[in-house]
């Protein structure tokens, strides 16, 4: 059997150290690949070229090693599944029997809670298609009514050339557990479809991936799947970028955005970011600063006018990628022009949250938002946060409510 002609083998180069291969014989390889969005195995005979998939449920990420210590033929390797949290794990080739070294959670979810991943394909500008992976809400213990269509979260990841995957994340089922249904999306430019598809965000920075999440998220409304009256943008980094531009050039799609470490001005990220990702954006937008009309057109932070929704923003004050400053104008230009608006800033975090009670905070805090804006409570016991400028019916009139005052 020959290898499928759409499955792409190579990865995102942001980290160094990374396989997706490696060999457990002379002539005989195990070689990790992904199509439609999932990660798959393959074992290999480098002489002959005959190619056959493991059978197992678990999608390898980033790390692989033989197992020469092992009695028959054996890798090790950083693994997850739809409903096991990523775990270094030692899989016997012969008998496809998976041995569990170390896990990152031992935390488990009720199966029936489990949202379970779809990739799905849309179409999209110029009769091009985009992918993403949906996820229903999923709660044993809960049913909303037949006749109501869910809330979405429309989820831009960051990179932005990287790509979302299908594995067990208990971000997604914090959300699909309470009542939303997610979508992930995997825009054009995104790594994993292919170099034609990932050389799509070119130029287009701010186009494609914007268009994407608007596309995706009017496709589900069609399709039966969201509400189109409770449709959220969320992303962080390039995500949140993606984000903001969505809430400011598509105005009227969205009815909430939440912003984590976003960036809303990218001209300044064209002369003032870290070394490693120096330049990057003379490919994704044009060169600086002769492309310099480019990127201040697609800056959110000028156009904040076009702004109509409400918005929650979450920043790291230790953050050198994306400095707080990015997030602060975002906020004081929403709250200048009466939207409403939260903003939640954390104390020794950097770019992308790594505590523990700074992930369960914003999380919490996101939640409460939304609740908040669309006229729910949810059933969790949450703090409540300060949010500006939200308008709140009462029994005499309307007046601005301001939460954590």
């Amino acid at each position: 059997m020959n290898p499928p002609a759409d499955a792409e083998f190579g990865r995102p180069q942001w980290v160094f150290g990374t396989a997706t291969w490696t060999f457990v014989g002379p002539s005989r390889m195990v070689a990790a690949h992904t199509q439609h969005g999932r990660w798959f195995l393959a074992d290999v005979n480098t002489e002959t070229g005959e190619w056959h998939r493991i059978e197992t449920d678990l999608e390898p990420h980033d790390w692989m090693a033989a197992d020469t210590s092992a009695p028959t033929p054996s890798v090790i390797l950083v693994a997850a599944s739809a409903t096991r949290a990523d775990s270094v794990v030692r899989l016997d080739l012969s008998s496809g029997h998976a041995d569990v070294l170390r896990t990152s959670s031992t935390f488990e979810l009720n199966p029936d809670d489990v949202a379970v991943p779809q990739p799905i394909q849309f179409p999209t500008d110029g009769g091009e298609a985009a992918h993403a992976i949906y996820y229903a809400p999923a709660n044993a213990a809960f049913a909303g009514p037949d006749d109501e269509r869910p809330p979405l979260i429309a989820i831009s990841h960051g990179g932005p050339t990287t790509a979302t995957n299908a594995t067990l994340d208990l971000r997604v089922q914090f959300w699909t557990s309470r009542g939303f249904a997610v979508v992930d999306v995997n825009y054009r430019g995104s790594s994993g479809f292919g170099r034609e598809y990932r050389n799509k965000l070119r130029g287009e920075w701010g186009i494609a991936d914007v268009a994407d999440m608007v596309h995706v998220s009017r496709h589900l409304v069609a399709a039966g799947l969201a509400d189109e009256s409770r449709l959220v943008i969320r992303g962080g980094s390039a995500g949140g970028y993606t984000t903001l531009a969505a809430l400011t050039f598509h105005p009227g799609v969205f009815k909430a955005g939440a912003s984590y470490y976003g960036i809303s001005d990218i001209e300044v990220l064209a002369h003032d970011t870290h070394k490693f990702e120096a330049r990057y954006s003379d490919r994704l937008i044009g060169p600086y600063p002769q492309a310099r009309e480019t990127y201040r057109a697609r800056s959110p932070i000028h156009f904040v006018d076009r702004l109509a929704c409400p918005i929650i923003l979450f920043q790291g004050l230790e953050d050198r990628v994306v400095p707080p400053n990015q997030s602060e104008m975002m906020a004081n230009a929403a709250r200048a022009k009466g939207l409403a608006v939260a903003y939640l800033t954390f104390e020794g975090e950097q770019h992308g949250f790594r505590r523990a009670e700074t992930i369960v905070t914003s999380l919490e805090a996101e939640l409460y938002f939304y609740g908040a804006v669309f006229g729910f409570k949810p059933a969790d016991a949450l703090l409540p946060i300060r949010i500006d400028n939200l308008l709140r019916e009462t029994d005499d009139a309307t007046e601005t409510q301001r939460h954590g005052d």
